[in-house]
């Protein structure tokens, strides 16, 4: 299966997605688990179907010490009592925040409350910002098609 596009041969998509890939390295100081945000960045590509991202996010956590049972377990997050309250948090406001058209009136204010109480502003920041990039992947994988599994552990850092 190949691509429908590649966008690393494409001068407009190399300009354009510079500076997203830029904004991804810059919330990578941010003060965020980074536990956490990769359980967040799988979440948001399970609801999105992006076999690429997934990939990705779940070898990238797996070499960085994630376990299997969480990362299995992510699709299901309510039920499972691997995830502290935190995480739990990150997840339901990943959740609304990819799941907008799903949703009347979007983000709940019971949703931004449980989450502000785990987070500071500048991690709200990052996690509403990691939450809008990472739809921003999905959604062009998926329209291009990139295929999965070949991703390497590291790959585009």
């Amino acid at each position: 299966m190949n691509a429908r596009l590649n966008m690393f041969d494409s001068p407009v998509a190399v300009k354009a997605w510079k500076h997203i890939i830029a904004a991804g390295k810059v919330l990578a100081d941010a003060s965020l688990p980074a536990a956490t945000v990769e359980l967040m960045r799988v979440r948001a590509s399970q609801i999105n179907g992006c076999g690429f991202c997934l990939d990705m996010h779940t070898k990238d956590a797996t070499a960085a010490g994630e376990t299997p049972i969480r990362l299995h377990l992510v699709a299901a997050w309510r039920e499972a009592t691997v995830f502290t309250d935190a995480e739990r948090a990150a997840l339901e406001l990943t959740e609304q925040g990819t799941r907008l058209a799903d949703g009347a009136g979007g983000v709940t204010d019971e949703a931004w409350a449980d989450a502000a109480k785990y987070f500071d502003e500048d991690q709200l920041a990052a996690l509403v910002s990691q939450i809008a990039l990472i739809n921003a992947f999905n959604r062009a994988n998926v329209m291009i098609q990139q295929p999965a599994g070949g991703y390497q552990p590291g790959q585009y850092a």
